[in-house]
C-alpha cells in the first residue's frame, strides 16, 4: 500500500435516540482521508477493545449508520481506508461508546442500605429519573445537567426506604 491512513479520526456525532425492541442506532462520521489513493472506507466493531467482530464497507462515503446496537453495552469501533486495489491501511485508533438506554438497579449498597440506579449518557443530552408505587403516577425524582461525556452514571435513591416499593424510569432529553 503506498499511503498510510494516520489522519484517520473516528467521531461518534449522534446516536439515534430511537429504540426498537431494546436496540439503538449509532451514526459514526469520520474526517476524509487525504490521500488520492483511498476510495473508499471500512469500519470495524466489537464488544471488546480491539476485537472487531463486525465490519462494514461504508463504501467512499465519511459516515455510516450503525442499527440493532444494544442498549448498555459499550462497542469499540475502529477504521482503515482502502485503495482501489483492496489495500487497507492500519487501523485507526480505536474509540469506544456505550449505548444508552438501559437503566439497571442493584442493591442495596451496603454502606447506604439504598437501591444504586446504573445507566450510560451520551453528550448533548439531560437524563431524569422518575418514581412511582402504581406506575400510574409518575414524579421526577433526579435530574442531571446537559452531559458532556459518554458514561456510566450512578444515583441512589434517598428517599426508598420510605416505600414498601417503587418503580424507576429513565427519561432523555
Amino acid at each position: 500500500m503506498k499511503y498510510w491512513f494516520y489522519l484517520f479520526v473516528l467521531i461518534l456525532v449522534s446516536l439515534a435516540i430511537t429504540e426498537s425492541a431494546g436496540a439503538q442506532s449509532a451514526v459514526l462520521q469520520w474526517d476524509a482521508c487525504p490521500s488520492t489513493n483511498a476510495v473508499g472506507y471500512n469500519v470495524y466493531y466489537g464488544t471488546a477493545s480491539g476485537d472487531y467482530t463486525c465490519e462494514v464497507d461504508a463504501g467512499n462515503s465519511t459516515s455510516l449508520t450503525l442499527s440493532n446496537l444494544t442498549c448498555g453495552v459499550t462497542y469499540y469501533f475502529a477504521a482503515t481506508t482502502y485503495d482501489d486495489l483492496g489495500d487497507e491501511s492500519p487501523l485507526s485508533a480505536e474509540v469506544c461508546f456505550i449505548v444508552p438506554g438501559a437503566l439497571s438497579i442493584s442493591g442495596p449498597d451496603p454502606a447506604t442500605g439504598l437501591p444504586v440506579l446504573n445507566f450510560p449518557v451520551m453528550p448533548g443530552h439531560r437524563y431524569e429519573v422518575q418514581a412511582t408505587t402504581d406506575l400510574q403516577n409518575w414524579t421526577s425524582i433526579w435530574e442531571s445537567d446537559v452531559m458532556t461525556n459518554n458514561v456510566w452514571t450512578v444515583y441512589e435513591d434517598p428517599d426508598a426506604g420510605s416505600y414498601s416499593q417503587r418503580y424507576y424510569r429513565l427519561v432523555t432529553h
